[in-house]
C-alpha cells in the first residue's frame, strides 16, 4: 500500500506541473532517484535540472538536452521532442519497476536472453 500512495503523490506533483500554473512545466528527467520521501514517508519530485517550461498553447518542445537512458521517451531520445508525454512514459517506466521490484534495464535485458 506505501508503493502505491508513493506513486500517486508523484502523479499528483506531475499534475500540478502541468496544470498549476499557465505554462506546463516538463520535468524531462523523471526517475526513482530524483522522488524524495519526507519523515511521513511523502513523496516530493526533486531535480528540476533539465525541465523545460512550454510556452502557452505550445504542446511540444524541441531539445538537445538528454535525460536518463533508461527513463527517456523514445521521441524524446531519437528526435528531442518534450512534452508532458515524456513525463508520463518516464512515470510509466518507474511505475512498472515499483510494483514488478526489478529495474526496467534488468527486464530488457533478461528478453534479450530468451
Amino acid at each position: 500500500m506505501q508503493r502505491l500512495t508513493i506513486m500517486i503523490d508523484v502523479a499528483s506533483a506531475l499534475e500540478y506541473l502541468y496544470h498549476g500554473y499557465l505554462s506546463p512545466i516538463v520535468h524531462c528527467d523523471l526517475k526513482p532517484s530524483h522522488v524524495l520521501l519526507d519523515e511521513g514517508m511523502i513523496a516530493h519530485v526533486s531535480d528540476f535540472g533539465i525541465a523545460k517550461l512550454l510556452g502557452e498553447g505550445e504542446s511540444i518542445l524541441h531539445t538537445e538536452t538528454l535525460a536518463t537512458l533508461s527513463y527517456m521517451a523514445p521521441e524524446y531520445g531519437l528526435e528531442g521532442s518534450v512534452s508532458t508525454r515524456c513525463d508520463c512514459y518516464s512515470y510509466g517506466i518507474m511505475v512498472m519497476e515499483t510494483f514488478t521490484r526489478k529495474g526496467h534495464m534488468m527486464m530488457c535485458l533478461a528478453k534479450i536472453v530468451v
